[in-house]
C-alpha cells in the first residue's frame, strides 16, 4: 500500500485543483455549454468548447475542445469528469481513448502512467487559458 500512496495522493491534488480551475472558467457550472476564444500573445486565437454532455445532482461529465484554423496548434478533445460534492476534476477520455486504471494491466499502446499525464495535460491547458486569456465566443 506504500507504494501507491505517493501516487494516489498526488493525482488527488491534481485533480482538486482541476476543478478548481474549471469552476473559475465555467462560472461555477451554471451553463450547459461555454465557448471562449483564447487569444495567443501573437494576437492570433482559437475557439475553445466546454459542453456538458451528462449531468447528475453530483456530478457532471464536460467534453472540452480546442480548434484552430492554424494546423500547427492542436486540435483535440477530452472528457472531464467532474465530481461536485468531492471537488474533483479528472480526466476520463482524451482523443476517444480512456486511461486505464491502476489496477488493469496496461496495453501496448498505452503508458503505466498516462492516466497521471491526461491530467496534468488539463492541468497546463487550462493555466495556458488563464495566461493567454479569454473572451466570450457566442452568448447562450
Amino acid at each position: 500500500m506504500l507504494n501507491t500512496l505517493p501516487k494516489t495522493a498526488h493525482q488527488q491534488t491534481i485533480c482538486e485543483a482541476n476543478f478548481l480551475r474549471l469552476k473559475r472558467v465555467l462560472s461555477n457550472f451554471k451553463e450547459n455549454i461555454y465557448r471562449f476564444n483564447v487569444v495567443n500573445p501573437d494576437r492570433s486565437s482559437f475557439l475553445v468548447t466546454f459542453n456538458v454532455i451528462h449531468k447528475t445532482k453530483h456530478t457532471l461529465i464536460i467534453e472540452a475542445k480546442q480548434n484552430s484554423e492554424d494546423t500547427s496548434l492542436n486540435n483535440f478533445i477530452i472528457r472531464i469528469q467532474v465530481s461536485i460534492d468531492a471537488k474533483l476534476a479528472e480526466v476520463i477520455s482524451y482523443q476517444g481513448e480512456k486511461a486505464l486504471p491502476f489496477f488493469i494491466k496496461a496495453s501496448v499502446a498505452q503508458s503505466k502512467d498516462e492516466r497521471l499525464q491526461q491530467n496534468r495535460f488539463l492541468t497546463e491547458w487550462l493555466e495556458s487559458i488563464f495566461i493567454s486569456g479569454i473572451s466570450p465566443s457566442i452568448k447562450f
